[in-house]
């Protein structure tokens, strides 16, 4: 089952590095969207109702989704890394 994951991040943001560092680490695709250098990103965020980074979005191909921070061990179980 192929899983889509979207992390929303700003340069400022520790945390955001540190799972764009994980989930490299952890041979894990993901797309990047940069919220200060994109308004509309910065409005996905809002609408998905979350007020700090990183925003992580994990689609499945049955067309559910996750969203949640960063957390090693929920990204383990969801990723089956």
């Amino acid at each position: 089952m192929e899983k889509k994951v979207i992390i929303y991040t700003q340069e400022t943001c520790p945390p955001c590095f540190a799972e764009k560092e994980w989930l490299k680490a952890n041979n894990i695709e993901f797309e990047e969207r940069d919220i200060r250098k994109n308004q509309s990103f910065m409005k996905e965020v809002m609408d998905l109702g979350a007020s700090a980074t990183p925003v992580t979005v994990i689609k499945t191909e049955e067309g559910k989704q996750v969203v949640m921070g960063f957390n090693e061990d929920e990204l383990s179980v969801l990723l089956k890394k």
